[in-house]
């Protein structure tokens, strides 16, 4: 079974792409920017984006077990570590960080997450 999981983000109709995806025993999380004035900012964002679409899946942070990160600039980095250390806490995914070109030049953060779906869903 699959359960696929709208945000209602404005990219998902023009592209053609669901926030997350339910299947085979996880939970597949789209890469995810968000809103701000600096990387922070869209860290922050794209995590509450990302939270809300694992919670729609009965799932959370807790539960993941791979993160990617793409950023424009690898310096821009090292400032999320206190939020992503905070948000994973004592559950940290295994983890990637790519330097890359986003979609748009005002994103200074894209982020992508799969974690374990409920035993349930």
């Amino acid at each position: 079974m699959i359960k696929r999981i709208s945000s209602g983000g404005e990219f998902e109709a023009k592209i053609g792409y669901c926030r997350a995806v339910v299947a085979g025993g996880f939970v597949h999380v789209a890469g995810t920017v968000g809103q701000g004035d600096d990387v922070v900012a869209q860290c922050r964002s794209a995590l509450a984006t990302i939270g809300a679409a694992l919670e729609n899946a009965g799932a959370s942070f807790a539960d993941a077990v791979r993160v990617n990160y793409y950023l424009p600039d690898a310096a821009e980095f090292e400032p999320c570590w206190p939020v992503l250390a905070e948000t994973f806490g004592a559950n940290p995914p295994a983890a990637t960080m790519i330097e890359c070109n986003l979609i748009d030049a005002k994103y200074r953060i894209e982020i992508e997450l799969t974690a374990l779906a409920p035993a349930d869903g």
